[in-house]
């Protein structure tokens, strides 16, 4: 994907120290947000609301990450900087060559899509390496100048927008071919390289943009992977109802936040642990893993943009068709849980997850499990924080809850009882959805007419303070409100983001020692063996009975 430079870090990182000051869901917090962003020169509000809505209601996304370096089984792009000069020439002039995808059909990946729920795609149009995988006047170095001699972009366009799927573009401003060609280092997350600081550059992007926005219809949204600053821009001027994501929205990679984030916003996962097609050293999440994070980033309100690597010959391996197809059949029965839906008043609790259609009082109970709810069987559950109506129903998603194949003596009808604990709710999985009777993905509860019946204390996390001489550092954070607790358990997570792409997660969060609180107030907790010149994050969390309910999340030097 993509690093920033010193600029957008900082810029990040204020959006991150406007996310710490969220209240769980709360107005007054969400609008300070967006008056720190009035200042942030990563942020236009030219993104228009109704078009936002828009995208929050898709919920799933696909990303495709493809480009002709695929034949290697490489990273896309990234094996330019620091290589040898006979490599790089080899990379510019070789590579194009042999670049003959015979196998390329985009209506197979868009069929597959649209079976999986797919509502929109997001297609490297070009990325750092400065490949095009358009037809564009800009540079020799694209795609009708390979022995496929095609219009991709065109194609898998035109194929997706048959299937009723959303176009999108990716397209990163960092161009390593043009800095090339124009005697520069290839480098990335300087300042030297960036567009701002190179005017031609700036122009070409620019022009590539207008291409892009102009020759192909319609687009719907646009990832600038990269310095977006006058790029986004034009993209409004070209295509005023386009969404901007990156550049203008939140866009975490390979991590999902710790709680819901105001607004639209976006998390770019991979299936293994590569964006382009890898043959070796790739480990595939399962199926189950992708749902649950499918599902997982839907309660906290956000978009999952899930991605594949085509091989070089055009096709998806068959452990990413085999992946697609699993949330295929998941989607085919779950997917009102999906669309158009908005974080309830908590995420969770435990291992059900909350999803809320956002104009009714509809909510889905997503249990997940590590072990298959088996077919007819009855399960129990108390949802504590929902209260029912006298409107109230509850059904199971995918079926009529009045026949189970095999068992004519059992009625699978739901029922529920309120309670002062919560909503009672008895349900039966009665569908079968493979051989083995054992579906072992999670089941939804479809739960009209209901109302919230808790509330969340909120908490902020405030900063940290560097003990003088380097041994320690204390972080700091704030119980807003207690929400319906006497008392609560709070304290920190922290991990090293040292080395990480600026949007990117991968090490595990390390929790200090949990304190005891009885009323709102500041709390604070030491960590020490920090590494020193390398960078952390760390998050004030609450552990609630119920769920973890964290605070923004904010970086620190060493």
């Amino acid at each position: 994907m993509s690093g920033k430079s010193t600029t957008q870090l900082t810029s990040r990182s204020r959006r991150r120290c406007c996310a710490a000051i969220l209240l769980l869901f709360s107005v007054a917090f969400t609008s300070r947000r967006a008056h720190a962003q009035k200042d942030d020169p990563e942020f236009s509000p030219l993104n228009k609301q109704e078009r936002l809505e828009w995208f929050r209601d898709q919920g799933f996304g696909l990303f495709i990450h493809w480009s002709l370096d695929s034949q290697l089984g490489v990273v896309i792009s990234h094996s330019l900087v620091g290589a040898s000069p006979d490599y790089t020439e080899r990379f510019f002039n070789d590579l194009p060559k042999s670049f003959d995808p015979h196998e390329f059909n985009p209506q197979d990946w868009a069929r597959l899509a649209h079976l999986a729920g797919v509502r929109y795609v997001m297609f490297t149009t070009k990325h750092h390496s400065g490949f095009a995988m358009f037809d564009t006047a800009t540079t020799p170095f694209n795609i009708m100048n390979t022995p496929l001699h095609r219009d991709v972009t065109a194609e898998v366009f035109n194929a997706f927008r048959a299937e009723g799927i959303a176009a999108g573009v990716y397209y990163s401003p960092d161009d390593f071919w043009w800095l090339h060609q124009h005697g520069k280092m290839i480098r990335r997350a300087v300042p030297d390289v960036q567009p701002r600081n190179n005017p031609q550059l700036m122009e070409y992007d620019k022009a590539q943009i207008r291409e892009l926005l102009t020759h192909y219809g319609p687009v719907d949204a646009i990832f600038l992977d990269g310095e977006a600053n006058g790029l986004r821009e034009l993209a409004w001027k070209l295509q005023p109802n386009i969404v901007v994501t990156r550049g203008a929205i939140t866009t975490p990679e390979l991590t999902i936040p710790g709680m819901p984030l105001p607004g639209a916003w976006e998390t770019c996962m991979t299936m293994g642990t590569s964006w382009q097609y890898q043959p070796q050293n790739e480990h595939y999440k399962s199926g189950g893993e992708l749902i649950r994070m499918l599902i997982q980033t839907r309660a906290k309100g956000g978009n999952f943009l899930l991605n594949v690597g085509p091989m070089p010959n055009g096709k998806l391996a068959i452990e990413q068709e085999e992946r697609l197809r699993e949330i295929a059949l998941w989607m085919f029965v779950n997917s009102d849980s999906i669309y158009s839906v908005r974080p309830w008043v908590i995420t969770n609790e435990g291992n059900i997850w909350f999803t809320k259609k956002k104009d009714s009082k509809t909510l889905y109970a997503i249990v997940e499990s590590d072990q298959p709810w088996e077919r007819a069987t009855w399960k129990d559950f108390v949802l504590h924080s929902v209260r029912a109506t006298d409107k109230t129903q509850v059904t199971v998603l995918g079926q009529n809850d009045e026949v189970v194949e095999y068992h004519p003596e059992i009625v699978p009808k739901s029922t529920w009882h309120q309670e002062k604990d919560g909503l009672h709710v008895r349900a039966l999985q009665a569908q079968r959805l493979q051989d083995n009777f054992k579906w072992p993905n999670p089941v939804v509860l479809k739960i009209t007419d209901v109302e919230p019946a808790f509330t969340p204390p909120h908490l902020q996390t405030l900063g940290s303070v560097a003990d003088p001489a380097g041994q320690k550092e204390t972080l700091q954070a704030k119980l807003i409100d207690m929400g319906d607790a006497a008392s609560l358990q709070v304290g920190f997570e922290y991990r090293s983001i040292t080395g990480e792409d600026v949007n990117s997660r991968s090490a595990a969060w390390i929790a200090t020692p949990l304190q005891t609180i009885t009323k709102p107030g500041p709390f604070s907790a030491n960590i020490d063996g920090l590494t020193s010149k390398a960078t952390y994050e760390f998050r004030a969390v609450i552990r609630h009975p119920l769920l973890p309910i964290y605070g923004g999340e904010l970086k620190m030097k060493r």
